[in-house]
């Protein structure tokens, strides 16, 4: 089983930068995907940025694209999410989640329902 423990959230004014990590314990082998979800107060969780883990493909939403970047270190089991030209809009708390793939069938990578593991969430707020 997968534990994930994420930090890195704060407070920053609109167009600055954050970094959040996700670091995995107990290993990742049977992992196929890292992602990156998060829910604003009142919405539903919805899908940012996702990784795979042994060919290091990323996926994001077109909101992140182009200032969001997620990067992983095998060797520490770790995601980062570098967040630039931060919006008020991104406001949320951030999950880390990890999918084993078994329910590759069903759901796509961007559906919440895929992913079998989550952090406890680390908050990040986004000043005007």
């Amino acid at each position: 089983q997968v534990q994930l423990v994420e930090s890195g959230g704060g407070l920053v004014q609109a167009g600055g930068s954050l970094r959040l990590s996700c670091a995995a314990s107990r290993g990742t082998f049977n992992t196929y995907a890292m992602g990156w979800f998060r829910q604003a107060p009142g919405k539903e969780r919805e899908f940012v940025v996702g990784i795979r883990w042994s060919s290091g493909t990323t996926y994001y939403a077109d909101s992140v694209k182009g200032r969001f970047t997620i990067s992983r270190d095998n060797a520490k089991n770790t995601v980062y999410l570098q967040m630039n030209s931060l919006k008020p809009e991104d406001t949320a708390v951030y999950y880390c989640a990890a999918d084993t793939g078994a329910l590759y069938l069903y759901y796509t990578e961007y559906d919440v329902r895929r992913y079998a593991y989550w952090g406890q969430g680390t908050q990040v707020t986004v000043s005007s």
